[in-house]
């Protein structure tokens, strides 16, 4: 029996197909606030069991990129309320994604005054962000120099996730993810080639995980944990992630904290579809043992690749990017074994309206086009 487009039941919210929406930057929101396109674009893929939203920067200095919705002024709230209501109003499930990129941002995103932070000062190879240079123009520039977050100052960037939290419930989001991956601010505190720190965030691998978990305990405390899920790309390498010696037994260890927590969910992120390393051989079922709750992947998958990880227990549901971009109806396109589109690489990012973003057509409008 096929589970992929089964109900499931996701610590108490009920989601009509195991399919999740996985959060993808599209860099369309030109004043940071969910606009009439934001809208359409996420209604139109409402379908999904889950929606996860892109990132949504909890505070201006959590901004890494021009143009993405915010979660931290009352505009971009009242931008995302339309949004939620618009997706719930055709039976779709929408969780917030909510992101601080730490050192992967320019002081022209900041201000001239202010500095990315992270866990150090180090600044990593081949870490980009997208800000405008010394002529206004918007482009993807060299970060700036991050300085390290005082150990106070580390509570505070925990409430500004807490406010973010309670406002994106506030705006109608069903629940919140935390963004621990791809090497943003918390996976920046939890790599140890990266975290020199001699504080209590740093050091040992109860150190390096106490930012994370603060932050999840404070938020789950907020809104209640069954409406927190985390993502999580272990052994990921994007903007500098350097390899370090305990590295399966931290992200080990980081599920067992997991398990100890009643989380919507953990959400994997592979990196091996964007041009990084393959997780180690047999991780993926040490962590799946350690953490034995609902359990989402993203990484490459399609449907026949999908349905298999679903019978086989190793998943709950499953995480798809960029065919989602295409193909608005990608959960009706699998269902019914019609082809999908591919997505114009050109066409991801950046300030292009509708073009790349709310135009693909369903397969009923492309059989109509057809036929007209």
């Amino acid at each position: 029996m096929t589970k992929l487009f089964e109900p499931f039941d996701l610590s108490g919210l009920q989601l009509r197909n195991r399919v999740v929406m996985a959060p993808m930057t599209r860099a369309r929101a030109l004043d940071t606030v969910p606009d009439d396109l934001t809208v359409k674009y996420y209604s139109q893929r409402a379908d999904a069991g889950l929606i996860i939203s892109e990132g949504a920067p909890v505070s201006l200095e959590g901004c890494g990129y021009l143009f993405n919705p915010g979660l931290y002024t009352h505009e971009q709230a009242a931008g995302w309320r339309r949004v939620t209501d618009a997706v719930h109003a055709k039976g779709g499930r929408m969780f917030a994604q909510l992101w601080h990129v730490g050192r992967v941002s320019h002081t022209s995103i900041l201000g001239e005054e202010q500095s990315p932070v992270s866990c150090s000062s180090s600044v990593g190879e081949n870490v980009w962000a997208f800000g405008r240079d010394e002529n206004g123009t918007a482009k993807t520039l060299a970060a700036s120099p991050p300085r390290a977050l005082e150990t106070e100052e580390v509570a505070r960037v925990t409430q500004d996730f807490v406010r973010a939290a309670r406002t994106a419930i506030d705006a109608g989001f069903d629940g919140v993810e935390l963004h621990g991956a791809n090497g943003y601010l918390f996976e920046q505190f939890v790599n140890g080639a990266l975290n020199k720190r001699e504080d209590r965030y740093g050091g040992s691998i109860a150190n390096r995980l106490r930012f994370m978990l603060e932050t999840l305990d404070a938020i789950s405390a907020e809104i209640g944990s069954n409406r927190v899920g985390v993502r999580v790309s272990p052994f990921g390498r994007l903007f500098g992630m350097k390899p370090y010696e305990d590295e399966a037994e931290t992200w080990v260890t980081l599920a067992g904290e997991f398990e100890k927590r009643s989380l919507a969910y953990v959400h994997l992120s592979d990196q091996l579809t964007i041009g990084a390393e393959k997780m180690p051989e047999n991780f993926a079922r040490d962590f799946r043992n350690t953490y034995t709750g609902i359990l989402i992947a993203a990484g490459g998958f399609e449907k026949d690749t999908a349905e298999a990880a679903l019978q086989s227990g190793e998943l709950d549901l499953i995480a798809f990017g960029r065919p989602f971009i295409a193909n608005p109806d990608l959960v009706e396109r699998m269902r019914a074994g019609h082809p999908t589109n591919a997505a114009d690489r050109a066409t991801w990012y950046g300030d292009l309206g509708a073009r790349g973003y709310t135009d693909y057509p369903t397969w009923e409008e492309e059989e109509a086009g057809k036929n007209g």
